[in-house]
């Protein structure tokens, strides 16, 4: 953890999206770390050591129900809570997420001081370690 900070993994192919949520986090004292992908998505969860992650369904190479299992089912990986923000709002989506171990679901377009609260209270759960 650099300086004591919390590491948040965010992962999404819009760049201005990656942008906005990057200084958002940064200005509440998170350290933000970026992927584009999903391969990049689980290189960079396994590389960096993230407390928590926050992930996008709709991404090239993985998508992120892909990249959810995958992590859950690393046990080296599978205690880091997931955040998925997203655009499918449909049940199946929703359910299926959840059932893989998702802890929250938040449907874009979002409201950021929303994702803040809910990245402070799985944070806060995991005590800020894993």
């Amino acid at each position: 953890m650099e300086g004591g900070k919390t590491k948040v993994l965010i992962c999404d192919d819009d760049a201005l999206l990656l942008e906005l949520m990057e200084f958002r986090l940064q200005a509440k004292g998170y350290c933000v770390v970026k992927a584009v992908d999903g391969a990049e998505a689980l290189a960079m969860a396994e590389q960096e050591d993230p407390h928590i992650i926050v992930l996008d369904a709709m991404m090239p190479k993985s998508d992120g129900f892909e990249v959810l299992t995958r992590i859950k089912n690393d046990q080296r990986l599978s205690d880091i809570p997931i955040i998925m923000l997203t655009a499918r709002k449909g049940e199946r989506d929703i359910v299926s997420a959840l059932e893989k171990g998702a802890d929250d679901y938040l449907v874009k377009p979002f409201i950021p001081e929303e994702l803040l609260a809910r990245l402070a209270r799985l944070v806060a759960r995991k005590g800020g370690k894993r």
